[in-house]
């Protein structure tokens, strides 16, 4: 995947918005246990008093407190609350600030509030501070000093310390409700408000998640389709860019695979990684903060599942991930068979064989199944698996818990809040484990499609062409040329030398597997020599940029290749500019106007994909009046009259003459009929030159000619030549 980095880069600025979207979305994500915990105990517990630092205190009351307070205390008390009349009014505090006068206030009004009850409780405050029996304590403690105070009270304030603090809030809590009731609020009305408030915020931070998660689903698929989109013209332009060595190396199938399963499944990792690799940290991470803030005592809990998950992760994927790797060498082998099965549909019809590919495709189509199959065998057993561990965790969050709310050290929204921060941080891992069930696959396409955009083509093209000589134009000229196929130790072709030139028709002629077809495939670099050099126009092939020297050649190739769209788009396909009259002239030429105006539509007739609703013959005529529009100073025809009858092979070779008469033209030929009366026949044998020269020449000094033209022309024939 990092291989395919390079191609983000441009989308920084997307990225940049989606992270800061996804913190947005964590942070009111993990807010909202913190507000459910808070409905619970203090809203619900608390009648929606928050803590002991109350709104408003009367002064008869905050006057009993000073008494159980040290002298700094109170002063900090009269720093942040404003007397008015007789209702003491806290100021508007930081949340520090609020906590430490919570915690100032907490003990005292624990202290007031068993002060002031009655039966046991009450007793045993009233002994801790050693009262005398039939004494008021506010008025006892009234009469004192303030450093006679402090000595009283310590020793009942060290055993508040030692209190669980959930007692102290509780009993704070019930006596500001005491208080409040005193001051003529109604606490109904004051619990109600409390509780719509904090509902709203929960509500507000819900929208807020969800135009987050909305904005990062939008921009995420609109980064991976963009990816996507740009990885498939990389390929598609490395691959216009090989020569036939790099189409040996790749499959077509394979390449096909490559440029669209593959592609796909990097687009769906794309589309799902920045909302869950990058989301799942984040969340993961602040539910630990959040979690040692609630109860650090529990988080053992926390890595128990955590432990759990990874192991279960790491066994699925040991078993897993090996077929993986084999699914798209399998989609592979699938497309492989179905191409050449629907290619050769007629031949598997004419040999009776359907029933053989039948099974072949059967075989190819099951091996895909059955590993698709084991897989996500695999993988579904992943989620039952993680929800048992999800549950076992939440249960024994609850048992672990339940022992902290009796003994007083655990408030129950608290358990709330760590069973949902606990849920967060396990569904950080679940998401990453559901994100690594398309990592290993995505990653074995990446690698593919890497493959690819990092093959370096064997033919390098230079910047920019070297000057043509004007006195060679339309010249081809072979130096010397030998050649082998990559891999090969033998040369398919040996020491070719010869020159085409303008006005003229070189033929080339030699029995099946000669190298008829690899010689002419050398001047349009589809290959390139192994020694020699080839000239067209005096400049090396080497030294044109390939646009600049194919824009020179018309080639027709062995088999015609006709592309989906319309009879007019095929014959103008290398023309971008030409002319109804160009287009007719060309299929005159090429003896296919006639067939062609039989059409309803004419020019405007369909072509299917590969001209299959057209015959051989069509189809090799429409090739050549490609070709032909196209008036290049090169025409190089690979074999592409064997399609066609000898009269309109005759009739097409004369039309041709005059419109070629200042062009190379070059012809790759089976048939002697078809190269008779060129001015230089070239007879290759097993890869080499054989004899040059013409008809006549050749019948008297080359052997190998001769005995071609025997099998094609009768004795009169060749006597009569």
């Amino acid at each position: 995947m990092l291989k395919l980095a390079k191609y983000i880069k441009k989308y920084t600025g997307i990225i940049a918005v989606i992270v800061v979207l996804l913190f947005i979305q964590a942070s009111c994500d993990l807010s909202l246990p913190e507000y459910t915990s808070n409905i619970v105990n203090i809203g619900i517990q608390q009648s929606g008093i928050e803590d002991a630092a109350a709104d408003t205190i009367r002064k008869e009351t905050m006057d009993q407190l000073f008494l159980l307070m040290t002298q700094e205390d109170q002063e900090l008390i009269q720093q942040n609350y404003t007397l008015d009349g007789d209702l003491w009014t806290r100021n508007k505090v930081d949340k520090n600030t609020r906590e430490e006068l919570s915690r100032i206030l907490g003990k005292p009004m624990l202290m007031l509030y068993s002060l002031a009850g009655e039966g046991v409780e009450a007793e045993t405050m009233q002994s801790q501070i050693q009262i005398p029996e039939g004494m008021d304590v506010m008025q006892m403690l009234s009469s004192m000093t303030q450093e006679q105070r402090d000595q009283l009270l310590a020793e009942p304030y060290e055993r508040l310390d030692a209190m669980p603090e959930s007692i102290v809030t509780q009993s704070s809590i019930a006596f500001i409700r005491q208080e409040y009731e005193a001051q003529g609020i109604d606490m109904e009305d004051f619990q109600t408000q409390y509780l719509i408030r904090s509902g709203a915020v929960m509500l507000g931070y819900a929208v807020v998640i969800m135009i987050a998660a909305v904005s990062v689903t939008f921009l995420s698929c609109r980064l991976a389709a963009s990816l996507s989109r740009d990885l498939r013209k990389g390929v598609f332009e490395k691959v216009v860019s090989f020569s036939s060595a790099e189409f040996n190396q790749f499959s077509t199938a394979s390449l096909i695979t490559r440029s669209t399963n593959d592609i796909q499944q990097v687009q769906l990792l794309m589309t799902m990684l920045f909302r869950i690799v990058l989301y799942a940290p984040i969340l993961g991470i602040g539910g630990i903060i959040k979690v040692l803030n609630t109860n650090a005592s529990m988080t053992w809990v926390i890595a128990l599942a955590v432990i759990l998950i990874m192991g279960v992760v790491l066994v699925l994927f040991s078993i897993a991930m090996p077929r993986f790797k084999m699914l798209q060498k399998l989609v592979d082998r699938l497309n492989l068979v179905t191409r050449e099965i629907l290619q050769g549909v007629p031949v598997i019809r004419a040999f009776s064989t359907q029933k053989r590919e039948e099974e072949r495709f059967e075989d190819a189509n099951k091996r895909l199944m059955k590993t698709n199959l084991f897989v996500n065998r695999c993988m579904t057993f992943m989620m039952p698996t993680m929800m048992f561990i999800m549950n076992g965790i939440t249960v024994l969050i609850v048992w672990r818990g339940a022992y902290g709310i009796d003994d007083g050290s655990m408030q129950v929204g608290d358990l709330m809040a760590f069973i949902q921060y606990t849920m967060m941080i396990i569904m950080a891992f679940l998401m990453l484990t559901m994100i690594s069930i398309m990592l290993p696959r995505a990653s074995v396409s990446a690698a593919r499609i890497s493959e690819i955009l990092e093959t370096e083509p064997v033919l390098k093209e230079v910047e920019e062409s070297k000057k043509e000589d004007p006195k060679k134009t339309g010249v081809v000229e072979f130096r010397h040329v030998s050649f082998a196929y990559p891999g090969s130790d033998e040369n398919t072709l040996t020491d070719i030398d010869f020159i085409a030139e303008p006005g003229k028709t070189t033929a080339i002629i030699g029995s099946t597997g000669c190298g008829k077809s690899t010689l002419v495939n050398l001047i349009p670099r589809f290959y390139d020599v192994t020694q020699g050099e080839i000239l067209v126009d005096g400049v090396n092939v080497k030294d044109w940029t390939l646009h600049d020297l194919h824009d020179k050649l018309g080639y027709v190739p062995q088999k015609g290749v006709l592309f989906s769209g319309t009879i007019r788009s095929n014959i103008l396909y290398g023309v971008e500019n030409g002319t109804q009259e160009e287009m007719e002239k060309a299929a005159k030429i090429a003896q296919a106007y006639d067939f062609i105006s039989e059409k309803a539509q004419q020019f405007d007739s369909p072509i299917a994909q590969g001209g299959t609703n057209v015959s051989g013959g069509q189809k090799q005529r429409l090739s050549i009046a490609r070709a032909i529009a196209k008036k290049p100073e090169i025409y190089i025809f690979d074999d592409s009259f064997s399609a066609l009858d000898y009269k309109t092979d005759v009739i097409l070779r004369s039309a041709l003459k005059k419109e070629t008469s200042n062009a190379t033209t070059i012809i790759v030929a089976q048939r002697i009929s078809t190269i008779l009366h060129a001015d230089q026949i070239i007879v290759l044998d097993e890869g080499k030159i054989a004899g040059i020269g013409t008809h006549e020449e050749l019948l008297k000094n080359c052997e190998t000619y001769y005995q071609i033209a025997s099998s094609q022309l009768s004795k009169e024939e060749l006597n009569h030549e």
